[in-house]
């Protein structure tokens, strides 16, 4: 399967729109990216004080809220940590599914509940306002306000990866769907198995040995193995992305630690579940290795390499040999599996 990993399932992620532009936190990425248009893509990185947060939102004012648990931060800079004010979030405010920032006033979204609150503070109730959520308006993956509406991203479906802009939660009408741009689905977490494809994990016949004659042979050389990292192919998605000099990563390790995540997630959101951080994540390269064992007569022996990939192209080329005397690949993935 291919789908986009909702906000309740990965800590430190939101999207939330402040007084000029949209952004996408990745906190598993220390970084965020400010969406001004597609032609201008700009990542700049999270100060480790406004990294893992609950949930993310702005305002029109230019401050951002980062809500962990029953406390949140005001801040003006995601980056730097400006400003910075820490204050308690009101009870009744507390453990909501979603926040965001529309014009003066929060929202606070209860789905299980089937309500919104509209508050104009988060530390006390000076305003407070209910109404219903409506069931079309309650699929949102992620929320953000705009300056007179809000938004939420849509569960992929038949047309891609598709956001909803509305005026009211509460009804149905006005609601309008709009298309992601795939600059901007590539960092979503989950997104590379939407315009890359799910990821794989298999093993590769590298080199078949066969004797063909009939006595036992003693086979020693070298072979040459490829181990590493497609980087040249991965960094193909930043090529629409500008990274700030704040960011301490090049594109090349920034797109491979997209993929890292990418494998980590479930097949249901298209990965691999399984932690590849202690391989190779440099330009792939090969290495020489010397092999010896003695072949039966009229026997073959497989050599088998594994390969994490998505869609159906190769990404990350592992260490692990196999020597086999089964046609058929084996069934033992060598890489520890992902946390849940």
């Amino acid at each position: 399967m291919k789908d986009i990993i909702p906000r309740s399932k990965t800590k430190g992620v939101d999207i939330c729109a402040g007084k000029n532009y949209t952004y996408i936190i990745r906190s598993d990425l220390d970084c965020y990216i400010d969406l001004n248009k597609c032609s201008d893509l700009t990542i700049f990185s999270l100060h480790p004080s406004c990294q893992n947060g609950d949930h993310y939102l702005a305002d029109t004012e230019g401050y951002f809220y980062i809500i962990k648990a029953k406390s949140f931060r005001r801040v003006t800079d995601l980056s730097t940590d400006a400003n910075a004010v820490v204050q308690d979030l009101d009870p009744d405010f507390q453990h909501g599914d979603h926040y965001l920032g529309i014009n003066k006033f929060f929202v606070v979204i209860f789905k299980r509940r089937g309500i919104c609150r509209l508050t104009s503070g988060l530390g006390s109730i000076s305003t407070d306002v209910k109404i219903n959520l409506n069931p079309k308006s309650s699929i949102g993956l992620y929320y953000w306000g705009l300056s007179e509406c809000c938004c939420f991203l849509k569960p992929v479906s038949e047309w891609g990866v598709e956001y909803c802009k509305g005026a009211d939660l509460e009804k149905d009408d006005g609601l309008v769907d709009y298309s992601v741009h795939p600059d901007v689905v590539n960092f979503l977490p989950g997104g590379l198995s939407i315009t890359r494809g799910p990821a794989f994990g298999r093993w590769e016949n590298i080199k078949t040995i066969t004797n063909d004659s009939d006595t036992p042979v003693t086979w020693q050389r070298k072979i040459i193995k490829k181990i590493g990292y497609n980087k040249e192919k991965m960094t193909q998605i930043t090529h629409n992305w500008k990274i700030s000099p704040s960011v301490l990563i090049h594109s090349g390790d920034l797109t491979g630690l997209i993929a890292k995540w990418q494998f980590s997630f479930s097949a249901e959101y298209g990965g691999a579940q399984v932690c590849a951080t202690k391989e190779t994540w440099n330009d792939a390269t090969d290495v020489e290795e010397l092999l010896s064992f003695e072949l039966k007569p009229h026997r073959s022996l497989y050599l088998w390499q594994y390969r994490l990939g998505l869609g159906d192209e190769p990404v990350l080329i592992c260490r692990d040999l196999i020597i086999s005397n089964e046609s058929n690949p084996p069934t033992k993935v060598p890489l520890p599996p992902a946390e849940p």
